[in-house]
């Protein structure tokens, strides 16, 4: 028997099986030509795969077609909840931070002290102006003792009348620098008040913007107080949209960061600015929270649902896919688009209220696209 061995050729009669054709002798191949034999059989391609269509979508892969429907009913804005009462504190007067009660987070009463300032110098300029009172308080009662001896002098006759209007003229004079002095000694110690930073209503410090031993300068932010008790949300409207006063009775507010709330809220006063933004040609509208709105903080955010008149919804429509198809990751939501050579591909999107089965999109997707149902097999074949 030959044992040298050399390549047959190969005929495929099954998916991953070849037969080997023995050589004039019938000689067996040897067990290298067995292996290339074996290893050719697991790469070569599968029938289905080779008649496999373009453009199909694999058969283990759940799709479903975008949906749209007419553009009526609420459209929704994207907004942000802020506090009606939001108060940045300032420093009046210069001078160091010597003592911080209050940190980002906690809960302040009205009149509480909030930040002291170095006043040494502001305590020192008090002091000697309560001096100076003291000293214009002397001199006026020195000069209202002498008006009224001269005054008894004048009616019995031993003085001439220059002499009494003399003294009366000291006398005016040292009682307008006593009125100065008290004056100029209430505006000192009003200052020193400055030294002190209050809050001016009950609520949360939102920010504390120094720390110790920094220097405080008229109109430098020390910290930020909002009170959570009146809470509003803020959306920029297109100018399209016609805001009738049936849309301003119908309006809600939708909370998505808030976890367990599905339904909508009544805001118990609507505003709307009459200026529209020149920049962004936008309406600003502001929704007043009720009271007690729980989880509510400034900052979060929030959507505006508002009905909206047909001309301005139907050129579009309104967009719905199947809520499993949605796809979020940290800060990201998108779904698994299967394109035209039908690969899914991850998108990212806006999407809007939840009703069922079936979640809109505000942006994002188009009428006529597909989307995976199952993510999990998308990302596996992405």
């Amino acid at each position: 028997m030959n044992n040298e061995s050399r390549l047959i050729p190969l005929k495929a009669i099954g998916p991953g099986v070849a037969q080997c054709q023995a050589n004039k002798e019938g000689a067996m191949p040897s067990k290298s030509v067995i292996v290339v034999v074996l290893a050719l059989g697991v790469l070569m391609p599968t029938a289905a795969q080779v008649h496999a269509a373009p453009g199909t979508t694999p058969a283990a892969l759940a799709v479903s077609e975008v949906r749209v429907e007419a553009g009526t009913g609420n459209t929704g804005f994207d907004g942000v909840v802020e506090a009606v009462r939001q108060t940045v504190l300032a420093a009046q007067v210069s001078g160091a931070v010597i003592e911080l009660r209050v940190k980002a987070g906690e809960a302040v009463k009205a009149g509480q002290v909030l930040v002291r300032l170095d006043a040494r110098a502001a305590e020192q300029s008090a002091t000697a102006g309560q001096a100076q009172v003291q000293s214009a308080r002397v001199a006026l009662g020195v000069a209202s003792r002498d008006f009224e001896r001269q005054k008894q002098l004048f009616q019995k006759g031993f003085i001439s009348q220059a002499a009494l209007d003399a003294a009366e003229g000291a006398y005016r004079s040292a009682e307008s620098q006593m009125a100065a002095q008290i004056a100029q000694a209430g505006a000192v110690r009003t200052q020193s008040d400055f030294f002190i930073l209050r809050a001016p209503y009950a609520g949360f410090v939102s920010e504390v913007s120094v720390v110790l031993g920094d220097m405080a300068t008229p109109g430098r932010p020390i910290l930020t107080l909002f009170d959570p008790s009146s809470l509003r949300v803020a959306a920029a409207i297109p100018e399209s949209v016609v805001i009738s006063p049936a849309a301003r009775q119908a309006v809600r507010v939708e909370l998505p960061g808030v976890a367990g709330r599905e339904n909508l809220i009544k805001p118990v006063l609507t505003t709307v600015l009459p200026a529209v933004d020149p920049g962004s040609h936008t309406w600003q509208i502001r929704l007043d929270l009720p009271v007690g709105t729980e989880h509510a903080s400034p900052g979060m955010f929030a959507r505006v649902w508002l009905p909206v008149q047909a001309a301005v919804t139907e050129s579009a429509g309104r967009v719905f896919v199947t809520a499993r198809a949605i796809v979020r990751r940290a800060e990201m939501t998108g779904v698994y688009v299967v394109g035209a050579d039908g690969k899914p591909a991850l998108r990212q999107v806006r999407v809007g209220r939840t009703s069922g089965d079936l979640t809109e999109v505000l942006s994002g997707l188009s009428a006529g696209e597909r989307v995976a149902t199952d993510p999990q097999a998308a990302a596996t074949l992405h």
